[in-house]
C-alpha cells in the first residue's frame, strides 16, 4: 500500500475523468462518500469497486451512516435506522436490551455498507450533550451521561466490527458543549478542565479501544485558548492521546468546514502539524481535493502503522442470522419488521 495521508470525497455517482487522473496520482488513503454519490446498490458497488481498481489496493470506502438526521444511504432501496436518542431511551428502560440494540443496529448498519463496498462507518456519536449546546449534535447522542454514551456507543461500535465494518469515533475529545454547528463557524468551550475530563473527555476513555477516531473542530479555551482541537497540538497529544488515550488511527473532521480558517492548504498542514495521521475532505471540489493532496504526506511511520492495524480489522466477520437480528432490532425499538429490512 502507497498511499498519501487524505480521505477525499468526489462529485457525482460516478468517478470522472479528471477525478479518475486526481486519485490515480494523488493515492488518497480512502473515499468517503455523501448523498450525492448515492442512487442504487450496483451503482453504490461499481463506484467502491472503480476507485479500489484506480488505486490499485483495497482502500477503505467510508460513509457517515449514523440513523436518524445522519443517514447517506436510505429508502427505497436501504433501511431507515434510529438516531442515538432512542438507543437512549431503551437503555434507560432496559440496560441490557438498549445494548443488545446498539450492538445488533451497528451490524445491521455495517450488513448494509459492506454488500455495496462500503468498509467504514464514520460513527459511534460519542458526544455528551448539555443543555444549551447548539443542535447539531442533539438527537445523534446516546445519552447526556459518559457512562451511558460510553456503553451504547462501544456496543454500536462491536456491533460494526463483527460485520467486518469499521467505526470512526467522534468527534474526539467532544463536541457535545459547542454552542455552534462547527459546519458553519468555530465553535468555542469555555468549560474547565476538570468538568471537561469528568464528563466530554471520560465518554471518550473506554472508547480509546477503536481503531479510528475523529477530531472535533472545537476551541477548548481552559487547554488552548486558540487552536480547535484539529488544529491544536495541545489537545491532540495532551488530551486525545494523553488523558483520553486514543490509540487509533486519527483523521481531522472536515477541513472544509466552516470552523477552520485559511486555505485547505494551511488548513491541512495545520492538521498535520498538530498531530492528526489523516485530513478528511469531504466536498468533492476538485480545486480543494487537489490542494489538500499537495499539503498531505505520504502515510508513514506510526501513522501508516495504525492504519495497518486498523485495516487488518476488516477481516474480523462473523457468521450471524440476519434476517433474525433483523426481527429481533425491530422487537427491540418497537418497529413493524418493514422499517428495517
Amino acid at each position: 500500500m502507497t498511499a498519501r495521508a487524505f480521505i477525499s470525497g468526489m462529485a457525482g455517482t460516478a468517478i470522472g475523468p479528471d477525478e479518475v487522473s486526481f486519485f490515480r496520482d494523488a493515492r488518497p488513503w480512502g473515499l468517503i462518500l455523501f448523498k450525492r454519490n448515492i442512487e442504487n446498490p450496483a451503482q453504490v458497488t461499481a463506484l467502491t469497486a472503480h476507485f479500489r481498481e484506480i488505486v490499485g489496493w483495497d482502500a477503505p470506502v467510508l460513509v457517515d451512516q449514523e440513523g436518524g438526521r445522519v443517514q447517506r444511504l436510505g429508502p427505497p432501496h436501504w433501511p431507515v435506522y434510529p438516531p442515538g436518542s432512542a438507543y437512549a431511551a431503551l437503555y434507560e428502560l432496559d440496560r441490557d436490551r438498549g445494548l443488545e440494540a446498539a450492538r445488533l443496529g451497528g451490524r445491521l448498519l455495517a450488513e448494509d455498507l459492506a454488500a455495496v463496498g462500503i468498509d467504514v462507518d464514520c460513527v459511534p456519536v460519542a458526544d455528551v450533550p448539555v443543555a444549551g449546546a447548539d443542535r447539531v449534535i442533539g438527537d445523534r447522542a446516546f445519552g447526556d451521561t459518559p457512562e451511558q454514551v460510553a456503553a451504547l456507543a462501544g456496543a454500536q461500535a462491536d456491533g460494526l466490527m463483527s460485520a467486518g465494518v469499521l467505526p470512526v469515533v467522534k468527534h474526539l475529545p467532544g463536541h457535545g458543549r459547542a454552542t455552534a454547528d462547527s459546519h458553519l463557524k468555530l465553535p468555542v468551550v469555555e468549560t474547565d478542565r476538570a468538568t471537561l475530563e469528568a464528563t466530554d473527555f471520560a465518554a471518550f476513555r473506554p472508547l480509546s479501544r477503536l481503531p479510528l477516531g475523529m477530531t472535533a473542530h472545537v476551541v477548548f479555551s481552559a487547554i488552548d485558548a486558540v487552536q480547535p482541537a484539529t488544529t491544536s497540538a495541545i489537545m491532540i497529544g495532551d488530551v486525545i492521546r494523553g488523558s483520553i488515550g486514543f490509540e487509533g488511527l486519527l483523521m481531522s473532521d472536515d477541513v472544509s468546514m466552516g470552523a477552520l480558517s485559511g486555505t485547505l492548504s494551511e488548513r491541512s498542514r495545520a492538521v498535520f502539524a498538530a498531530g492528526c495521521d489523516l485530513a478528511l475532505h469531504c466536498n468533492g471540489k476538485l480545486d480543494e481535493m487537489q490542494a489538500v493532496a499537495e499539503a498531505a504526506p505520504m502515510l508513514a511511520g506510526k501513522a501508516a502503522a495504525r492504519a495497518e492495524r486498523a485495516l487488518a480489522l476488516r477481516r474480523g466477520r462473523t457468521e450471524m442470522d440476519i434476517a433474525a437480528a433483523r426481527a429481533r432490532f425491530a422487537s427491540l425499538m418497537n418497529q413493524p419488521a418493514g422499517a428495517i429490512a
